[in-house]
């Protein structure tokens, strides 16, 4: 071999790794390629993240796959979802029941090559009004009843009363009588020393739920969950203090201005 052919060879040797190289330089930023998603054809040759030389691609999905090329980070950094403040809630949807009320926000810049997706952009939540339109008092039959023992009205008398309340009517007070129609398996299981009274709730009795300061309002003198203007038929609803699920429902039986019903069947609303 002349020395001549030799220096041509030798030449394409040393030339061979640049080749290399520069053939590994066409990732996503020589292609000027990024693409959502799992897209196929948004491939190029090189070098990839996992030190594999061949097909390489530039979409949202060869970081799942493991397939990017060596430079995707940099050519297609990934850019987080950037949402606005909430909006004001909604009024509820309809006033005196239970209902919804909404807030949005909106998409300030979609996520791209993978950034971190949009957060919840609705919310919704419950809520009841207690005026009508045209500002008159509604809803408290939806309120349930917050009842505990009649064991807890001894400790209250203990208690100083609000300065709201004076001497005069620190005894006020009245009763109303309920027949249980429903309450939940929570209460019969309930077990611990200061909740025990909950096992005593059953379906179809009569029980007595006193109405005592600073229970009661002080403008309305009433108890709220006492089924004011309900009748017998009305089902109102009722909850336990210290125990969210133990609840239930019951009918109003009437009024009177002092509770007699048996010790484990005489409540108070709190």
């Amino acid at each position: 071999m002349s020395a001549r052919a030799l220096a041509s060879v030798l030449w394409m040797v040393l030339l061979a790794p640049w080749r290399l190289w520069h053939r590994a330089e066409a990732g996503c930023s020589e292609e000027r390629r990024c693409c959502p998603g799992r897209d196929p054809s948004c491939a190029g040759t090189g070098w990839r993240m996992d030190r594999v030389y061949g097909t390489c691609f530039c979409d949202e999905a060869c970081k799942l796959t493991g397939d990017c090329c060596y430079d995707y980070s940099q050519a297609c950094p990934a850019l987080p979802c950037i949402v606005g403040e909430w909006s004001h809630w909604s009024g509820c949807a309809e006033q005196c029941k239970p209902n919804l009320r909404m807030r949005r926000r909106y998409v300030k810049q979609e996520p791209k090559n993978g950034g971190e997706p949009c957060p919840l952009l609705e919310e919704k939540s419950g809520c009841l009004e207690y005026l009508t339109y045209q500002g008159q008092d509604c809803g408290h039959e939806h309120v349930p009843a917050f009842i505990t023992t009649s064991e807890y009205s001894k400790e209250r008398k203990r208690r100083a009363v609000s300065p709201l309340w004076s001497s005069d009517t620190e005894e006020a007070g009245y009763c109303v009588e309920f027949k249980t129609e429903s309450l939940s398996h929570h209460c019969t299981v309930e077990n611990r020393p200061y909740a025990r009274w909950m096992q005593y709730l059953r379906e179809g009795y009569t029980v007595c739920v006193a109405c005592q300061p600073p229970a009661m309002n002080t403008g309305n003198r009433r108890c709220s969950g006492d089924g004011l203007g309900a009748d017998g038929n009305k089902v109102l609803r009722w909850q336990a203090v210290g125990n969210p699920r133990c609840q239930g429902t019951w009918k109003k039986v009437r009024q009177l201005e002092q509770c007699s019903c048996p010790v484990v069947h005489s409540f108070i609303f709190t």
